[in-house]
């Protein structure tokens, strides 16, 4: 997941939207913490969960990451009270999906499918205090770009 956000980091500019979905432990951090690594910004990247929106500067003159999560949020007007940068920064919403109506024209939808076992049931049994390891699982992420700025509303695996 950090991988693929590396890759993806590489490709955003500032105005960028990426709206994040995935169940619990699906990797929507790591994948924002190598969005940081591709766009060169100032971390360490961890969930902004308490503090809902946490603004990582760029190291390199780029845009900053705006990191958000909205699990906590009831609306759009919420997430607008939030006073974002969009147009000067990436924005990476977590658990944003159906909370960005009339935000942005342009935003990737990025959902991630962690299956149940995906890296075996047994898999998991073998770290040393049990707890299941589910780092090394493979996901599915599908990329759904909406808007001008992708040119595309067809999804990509």
């Amino acid at each position: 997941m950090e991988q693929f956000g590396r890759d993806l980091g590489r490709r955003l500019s500032a105005g960028d939207l990426v709206v994040l979905t995935g169940p619990l432990g699906a990797g929507k951090t790591t994948l924002t913490r190598g969005l940081g690594d591709g766009l060169g910004v100032r971390g360490p990247v961890t969930s902004p969960t308490f503090v809902l929106a946490r603004t990582h500067p760029s190291l390199t003159g780029g845009p900053a990451l705006v990191h958000v999560d909205a699990y906590r949020l009831g609306s759009a007007l919420e997430l607008d009270d939030l006073d974002i940068d969009f147009a000067g920064s990436v924005v990476v919403v977590e658990w944003g999906s159906g909370m960005l109506d009339g935000v942005a024209d342009s935003w990737l939808d990025v959902s991630i499918e962690r299956p149940t076992g995906a890296g075996g049931e047994e898999a998991d049994d073998d770290t040393e205090d049990g707890a299941a390891d589910v780092a090394d699982e493979p996901r599915i992420v599908t990329v759904t770009p909406h808007g001008p700025r992708w040119g595309s509303t067809s999804s990509h695996r």
